[in-house]
């Protein structure tokens, strides 16, 4: 039984390959391909746009944490001045928080910063590859056409073709055809002579027939006659048969 159903398996497989090779049209899985990349460059682009803002905002907030760093230092020089000694320690405390934290941001930007540059040397690898794919895929499509093209003629030419075959065996059929109403014209030519069918489109009936075998009849009668006289007077010529007019001296 696994036996069976393996070769029932490969049996299939083969099928369904020979029936997919024969829908898959070059041209569209080419179109296909070239699509599926532009849709992979896109994606790309849009990576690229998207690190590029987060970059962007990562700087925005760099700047707005820089002047708050700037407005604390400040705010500690003004309460030294005024001897205040626990507000400036309040904030130089609050200064160091914030400058921690733009390390983390500095830091945070340098990362974008590198995977904003892989993604755009990627992205220009990628788009000489779909262009190149681009270029490579119109001088297949167009020797495809045109191999298609001169095996479309070579069928043609040679009468291997679908086509070809119709046309071929449409001759044939005519020409079957043709023998049978030559056939037939001939049967029909051969009854008619024989009198064994009635010649319904002529203007002579029944009685005409008659008469024209009566006429024939007495032609022939006439000519034995003659022939016999003929043998009787010893090769002279004939008598004059009762009701022929006299021969002229």
């Amino acid at each position: 039984m696994p036996g069976l159903w393996s070769r029932f398996m490969l049996i299939f497989r083969s099928k369904a390959s020979k029936a997919l090779d024969r829908a898959e049209n070059p041209n569209e899985t080419l179109d296909y391909s070239y699509e599926r990349q532009l849709e992979q460059l896109q994606n790309v682009k849009r990576g690229i746009a998207d690190v590029t803002t987060a970059k962007k905002r990562l700087e925005l907030q760099y700047t707005s944490m820089q002047q708050q760093v700037d407005k604390l230092d400040g705010q500690a020089r003004d309460a030294v001045k005024a001897s205040r000694e626990d507000l400036a320690r309040e904030a130089l405390t609050r200064k160091a928080a914030v400058q921690g934290q733009l390390q983390d941001i500095m830091t945070q930007g340098q990362q974008l910063e590198a995977q904003q540059q892989k993604l755009i040397e990627g992205e220009r690898t990628l788009q000489a590859k779909v262009e190149s794919f681009r270029t490579q895929k119109e001088v297949i499509k167009a020797q495809y056409s045109a191999a298609e093209a001169q095996v479309r003629i070579s069928e043609a030419a040679s009468g291997i073709g679908d086509d070809m075959a119709d046309v071929g065996r449409a001759v044939e059929r005519a020409k079957d055809k043709t023998q049978q109403m030559q056939a037939r014209a001939s049967a029909v030519e051969e009854l008619t002579a024989a009198g064994a069918l009635t010649d319904l489109s002529g203007t002579s009936d029944d009685i005409d027939r008659q008469l024209q075998q009566i006429s024939q009849s007495g032609q022939v009668d006439d000519e034995l006659a003659k022939m016999k006289a003929e043998l009787q007077s010893g090769g002279e010529p004939a008598k004059q048969l009762e009701g022929e007019p006299p021969a002229s001296s």
